[in-house]
């Protein structure tokens, strides 16, 4: 293994220079170990300025990932490998990559094939067949393809050159990107050091002959599969089993069916609740003279969130009024007010329960992870197998995307409680109960507001993908439009959703305590 030892310390008590070393030049040593000097060097150029500061290793250039496994710099390492991989299979497609093999293998074909279809149109000739002028022609057009496919392939081949020198100037210009980088990146790695001293200092046999060993699998590898015109298939394709999928699709089935069979009840009564829910809400909202409903909406934005607001929610009920959108825009406020209340009144109690819990939170955070990142078609499939179809249905779709932000801010904002106001109300004579509801949750307001306010605006943002089905209100106009190409219906319909949310987000921030707005 090439070492730095070059330049190793002169002495156990001097520096480079021969003069006393600082406390920092004992420790910078004492973690570099070989080329300590350099090193010194290189990290007080670093160190004294905020900038970039020039450095260059040349034992990281020449090294490159090896040098990075040898100082335990894997995060390091990976950059460097991939970067050199991409400039050696440049350099190898244009040294021994069969360039141009698959044009001239259709070349191949093609000219084959012309062959035979001028035999047979020479056969035809002689026999005065009717589609001897149709086969000549055939023929004709296929060699006009065969020189094309020769040309582009001797087009191909003609880039071996060109791709040895951009290898070589890509090979070069990693090399000098891995000196200017290495004594940054171990500087860095010096720092956290200091702090942890069980890190690994000096230089490491076994991460060098790691970084050996995984470099022998990764390049011969990599250069084979783009410089072979048919490479195997085991480096194209997973080796995936389709019986195991369909085996485990067929299993998912028989579960689904199981649980709708004997979870109907339960099923059924969850839908019950949420439609009367819901039915209450669209008597108040569609069933009440809209210009009630709209007073009452202007009213609530100027008490909540002020003047201008208020004039803005005027501008924006008119729009939808006027354009004819009041009915389905009302139905869908229900239906998001529907599921922000579930959101709401599951996800406060919960992220409070998350937040003196650590092993509660520990167990939620990867549902919150699932319910936030499995796309939106794909946990319709399950609300459709256990709920079908219609409103309820797509108000517990949305509960699946709009529940994880106010667990999360809730979460937050309780555990950014001070706790010197904690142990200051306790000194008082506070109970679990005061401390809750006049200390923890006044002072984590902010933060439950702004999870409040994000649980429905995404409640709000799952209105199209809830019509899918039957949620109907605005999302269904929008789909109506993107399945006739209806762009100026899906776009009013659009910006009507567009009202809706941010009417409701200027009250709820407004009530959250914006009410200078």
């Amino acid at each position: 293994m090439a070492t730095e030892v070059e330049t190793a310390i002169p002495t156990a008590g001097t520096n480079a220079e021969g003069a006393q070393p600082t406390n920092g030049d004992d420790l910078i040593a004492e973690f570099a170990v070989e080329n300590a000097d350099h090193y010194v060097r290189q990290f007080h150029k670093i160190g004294a300025t905020q900038s970039y500061a020039f450095t260059f290793n040349p034992w990281a250039a020449l090294l490159g990932p090896l040098w990075t496994g040898a100082r335990s710099l894997w995060g390091v390492f990976w950059l460097f490998a991939l970067a050199e991989m991409l400039a050696i299979v440049q350099l190898g497609r244009g040294l021994w990559g069969e360039l141009g093999a698959e044009q001239l293998e259709r070349a191949a074909k093609l000219t084959a094939r012309a062959e035979e279809r001028q035999a047979a149109a020479v056969q035809a000739i002689k026999d005065a067949a009717t589609n001897a002028e149709a086969l000549q022609k055939s023929a004709e057009t296929l060699a006009k393809a065969a020189a094309n496919a020769m040309a582009n392939a001797e087009v191909a081949l003609a880039q071996g050159p060109r791709l040895i020198v951009i290898g070589l100037v890509l090979l070069v210009l990693v090399k000098l990107a891995e000196g200017m980088i290495a004594d940054w990146a171990l500087e860095r790695r010096f720092s956290q050091w200091r702090a942890d001293r069980t890190l690994r200092a000096g230089l490491s046999h076994a991460g060098f002959i790691g970084a050996g060993i995984l470099m022998l699998a990764m390049y011969p590898m990599t250069i084979y599969r783009f410089t072979v015109a048919n490479p195997p298939e085991m480096l194209t394709t997973f080796p995936a089993d389709r019986d195991l999928r369909i085996a485990v699709s067929e299993w998912l089935d028989k579960g689904f069916d199981l649980i709708t069979v004997n979870g109907e009840a339960v099923f059924d009564s969850i839908t019950f609740g949420v439609r009367v829910l819901l039915d209450a809400l669209e008597t108040i909202l569609v069933g009440t003279p809209w210009p009630v409903v709209m007073a009452v909406i202007v009213v609530l934005a100027w008490r909540l969130a002020g003047p201008r607001v208020a004039v803005f929610t005027v501008a924006a009920l008119a729009y939808l009024a006027f354009l004819g959108f009041w009915e389905k825009s009302m139905s869908t406020v229900a239906l998001l007010g529907a599921a922000a209340f579930i959101c709401i009144a599951i996800g406060i109690p919960v992220g409070i329960w998350c937040a003196k819990n650590k092993t509660a939170f520990t167990i939620v955070r990867p549902i919150l992870d699932f319910m936030q990142t499995m796309p939106a078609f794909v946990y319709l499939i399950p609300v459709i197998a256990f709920f079908g179809t219609g409103k309820p249905p797509g108000i517990l779709a949305t509960l699946v995307f709009g529940m994880p932000p106010v667990i999360r801010l809730t979460v937050l904002g309780m555990r950014g409680v001070p706790a010197s106001v904690r142990e200051a109300a306790m000194a008082f004579g506070a109970n679990k109960r005061y401390l809750l509801f006049k200390v923890d949750l006044p002072l984590a307001m902010p933060s439950i507001m702004t999870g409040i306010n994000q649980t429905i605006l995404m409640c709000l943002s799952m209105v199209v993908i809830a019509s899918l089905i039957g949620a109907k209100g605005l999302g269904e106009d929008v789909l109506e439009a993107l399945q006739y190409a209806a762009e100026g219906q899906g776009m009013l319909a659009g910006f009507a959703i567009l009202f809706c949310a941010m009417i409701l987000d200027r009250i709820v921030q407004g009530r959250g305590g914006s009410a200078s707005n």
